[in-house]
This record gives structure tokens, sequence and C-alpha cells, in this order.
């Protein structure tokens, strides 16, 4: 332990003694029986602690889904332009949220360890950096958005009201962004003490609050569509709009304002009040360098991932504004939504392992850790896999619920047929990836990362897609669409492209894995 960990100990400390600091961390120190015993997670079986994490988690996560899939479903109810408008701004803005997501990384790691080997102190001064530093990388992510919005939708080759949409709907759903980066540092926090049960709560009342002012603002219907005999789609109200608003794309963006501003406020009162004996004061809020590095030191490699992953499925998803279609953008955006459903239970599983990985290693046991880990991925490939199974076979019905519109009722189908048989290997790459993340080998996640987005990943989805590539000076690769020359629709193939990748990123990870490196990681 450093001399400042220890400052911190004891500034702490009712006796005014690290009593903690002082005795050496041996192996299994941290455990009594083979169970952690401080924090949450104190006194229970494997098994035990893996539902305790996970299930808050995977409700939670869905409720997180849901925030984004209402907008979604809502621009398609509103027109097929609206959707292709929120589709792409929904690409972009995923840039906002990479500071938050390392923060929330090195959170994590921070806070888990620390709770596994009782340093309360720690984790307190670990909040209140998070807190600090989520609004201020919120704050500068509007400023981005804002100035960014229409350079975004030309990207794009959006027109006229598609165009118009996507604006709108950046610039103010950037609006939210320091509320929503709070939210997310906040849940890593409470997730790295093993709390996930209030997050649940908390991302409740964010959708109550999304759905309500979105759907009233939006003037749009509640609705899902059928297929007649011959194909054509037939539309079945379910609700109708009883409120005089009618907003449309900037109704359903200032909900989702209101709906991370509710959240906000909620998340600074569960911090003040604290959990397991580490709460957010005043005095942690301001700038404590040294946990600040060590936050930095874990998250930065993980922000360089995830601004990898940005970056290249930015590129990737540019190739679908090159086919030219109107209405593929709002297709390939519904099909990631209702995907999200199935990867929802290995995102859960993921977590669970990131969090019992660091607490068992916190507590002197790499063995309980694998083990952890690998329970972890045989739940999160099963479930998946069953998610899978209803992509395929009940994919047309599924594609209703969401959309009305005919261009996304004739093509979605497909794309969750795709999606669906590839759920268990993606099973592989979010849980072994997570358990390293959560063990601080955050440097060579990324790398794997990057390798695989740029050089297996764009490649991949620009052979199979068949759209040519332009250069500057009017000139253009051709491709060789190997994928279109037996029939297949260009987004189809597009997304054979991306799903194969993902199996290759799984055994990447499952190698780093295996190799045992990250049992000895120091955070």
């Amino acid at each position: 332990m450093s001399l400042k960990e220890r400052d911190i100990e004891i500034q702490d400390s009712p006796l005014g003694e690290p009593a903690a600091a002082i005795a050496a961390i041996e192996p299994g120190a941290g455990l009594e029986g083979g169970r952690i015993k401080s924090g949450k997670l104190a006194g229970l079986s494997m098994w035990q602690a893996i539902w305790v994490v996970s299930w808050p988690v995977l409700v939670e996560s869905l409720l997180n889904s849901l925030v984004g899939l209402t907008d979604t479903a809502l621009s398609a109810a509103v027109s097929r332009d609206a959707a292709d408008g929120v589709a792409a701004a929904s690409y972009f803005l995923w840039i906002v949220s990479l500071f938050p997501i390392a923060l929330g990384v090195g959170a994590t790691a921070l806070i888990s360890r620390s709770a596994g080997k009782g340093r309360l102190a720690v984790a307190q001064t670990v909040v209140g950096q998070c807190f600090t530093l989520s609004f201020i990388a919120g704050a500068l992510g509007v400023l981005v958005a804002i100035v960014a919005a229409p350079i975004v939708s030309s990207w794009f080759n959006l027109k006229d009201q598609a165009h118009q949409d996507a604006v709108t709907y950046i610039r103010l759903v950037a609006l939210a962004a320091p509320m929503q980066t709070f939210v997310s540092a906040g849940i890593a926090c409470l997730r790295g003490l093993g709390d996930s049960l209030r997050p649940l709560l908390l991302m409740i009342l964010i959708n109550v609050v999304n759905i309500v002012a979105s759907f009233a603002l939006s003037g749009v219907e509640y609705a899902y569509a059928t297929t007649d005999p011959s194909g054509a789609a037939v539309r079945h109200v379910l609700v109708g709009n009883p409120f005089p608003f009618d907003l449309g794309v900037a109704g359903i963006s200032l909900g989702t304002v209101a709906a991370w501003s509710v959240g906000a406020m909620a998340m600074f009162a569960m911090l003040v009040r604290g959990a397991h004996g580490v709460r957010l004061r005043t005095r942690r809020m301001r700038i404590h360098w040294h946990t600040t590095r060590r936050l930095l030191r874990i998250g930065l490699p993980n922000l360089l991932e995830t601004f990898g992953m940005w970056a290249g499925n930015f590129l990737v998803i540019l190739l679908v504004g090159l086919m030219h279609q109107p209405g593929l953008l709002g297709a390939h955006i519904i099909t990631v939504r209702i995907e999200a459903f199935s990867f929802l239970p290995g995102f859960a599983m993921s977590l669970a392992a990131a969090t019992l990985a660091g607490q068992y290693l916190g507590a002197g046991s790499p063995h309980l850790a694998r083990l952890a880990v690998w329970r972890c991925l045989g739940v999160a490939a099963a479930m998946m896999g069953a998610a899978g199974v209803v992509f395929v076979v009940f994919g047309r019905a599924v594609t209703g619920i969401f959309s009305q519109q005919p261009e996304h009722l004739e093509i979605v189908p497909t794309l969750l047929i795709i999606s669906g048989v590839s759920q268990p290997v993606f099973a592989v790459s979010i849980v072994f990836r997570s358990a390293l993340r959560g063990a601080g080998v955050t440097g060579a996640v990324a790398r794997i990362t990057w390798i695989s987005i740029f050089a297996i990943r764009l490649p991949l989805a620009w052979l199979f897609s068949g759209v040519d590539l332009p250069l500057p000076g009017g000139l253009t690769i051709p491709n060789p669409a190997p994928l279109q020359r037996l029939g297949m629709h260009p987004l189809a193939g597009f997304w054979v492209g991306l799903c194969a990748e993902l199996t290759i990123r799984g055994v990447f990870f499952t190698i780093e894995f295996v190799r045992g490196n990250w049992t000895r990681a120091r955070v």
C-alpha cells in the first residue's frame, strides 16, 4: 500500500490507525471457507454471489436498453426518415459515453479490490473522483455533439427530413450527457461493491420517465405490425396518444433528457446516503491526483479500446449509408436494439465475472477467480443461445413489435437470423473481455479490440456488403461482392461480416484468458 493510500485509511479510521492497511495481505486472507469476508458478498457461496450480482444487472441492463429502444421504436412510428436519422445519431452519440465507460471500468476494478481487502476509505475516494470527472467529461461531450451534429449527418448521406431529424436528436440528447455519464459512473461504483439492486431500481425510474415523457411529447401511437397473405404490412394500434403535443423526434429527444436528469438526481441521493460503508463525501469530490492517476491508469487503456470500437463501428456503419437505400439505417439500428435482448444475459454474467474476478483476486484466490469466470460463461452461453433460437424462429413477429415500416419488415428478420446463430460465441467474447477488465488487464483488452475491429471487422463488413469504397478525387475501390453474387442483400452480407468478426474476437479473448497473466495484474 502506498503512503497516500495509508493517509486515506488513517483519515477515515475511527481510531486514527489503519489496522487493515498494516496487515500484509496473504493469499486467501480475504476469504473464510472459500467465501469473501467483507462487503455485500460476504459469506456467500460462489453461485450465490453470481446470482446476487447478476440478476439485478440483467434486469437493469434490460431497462437501460429500453431507453434506446424506446427512442428507436418511437422514431420508426414517426416515419422512415426519422428512423434513419435517429439511427445515425445514436451511433455518433456513443462517443459521448466513452470516457464514463472507461472511468467506470477503473472504478469497478479499484472498488472491488478495495472491498475485497476491506479498505473502504480508498473506495470512498474513488466514488468522489468519479462524481467530479464524470461531470467534466459530460460537459465536454455536449460541446462536441452540438458542433459536430450537421457534419455527422452528412457523412451518412442523409437528406432532407432525415438530415434534420439526425441533427435535432444529436443536439438535444447531448444535453443529457453530464447526467448520463454521472449515472453510468455511479452504477459502476455500486457494482464494484457488489450492489446491483439499487442500480436496477434507478433504471426502472429512468425508463418510466423516458417512456411516458417521450411518448407524450412525440405525438405518435404505440402500435405493432403483422403481414397479410400477400406480404403487405398491417398496422395495429395498441395505445393512442391522448396528449396535445406533436413534436416528433424533438419530443423523443426531450423525453430522454428528462429521464437522465431524474436519474442523475436519484443517483446523487443514493451515493450521498452510502452503501456498505462507502458513500459520497464533499471532501472526496476535490481532485485527488493519486486516485485519479490510478483510475486513469486502468481506464485510459479502456478508453483507447472503446474509442477504437466506436471509430471502427462508426466507419463500419458508414458503409450502410453508402448503400444509398432509404430505410436501411433504420433497419440496422432496429436489429441492433432487438439483438440487445439476446446479449443482456451475457452482459449480466460478464459484469458478475468482472466483479467476482476482482473480489476473489483481492481476497487472494486466483483459482476461485478463474472458476467464477468459467461458471459465468456457461450461464451466458446457454441463455444467449436460447435467445438466438427465438430470433431465428420468430424474427418476423419480433420485428413487427418495434416497427411498422415496410422496409424494416422486409430485411430485419433476415438480419435477426444471422445474429441469432452467432449468439453463443458472442457470449465468449463478452464474458472473457469483461473478466479481464475487472481484473485490471485493460491494456491487453484494448490491443485485442483494436486489432479485431480494424484488421478483421471493417474489412469483412466491407467485403461482404458488396459496397464500392469511394476515394478522394472521384476514385473508388471496387468490391468483388462475393455474397451478392449469390443473391444476398447488401445489409445481410454486412451482418455476416460483423458476426464473423465477433467469433474471431472471442478466440482472441479466450487465448488471453487461458494464459492467466490477468491473475497477477496490479491495479
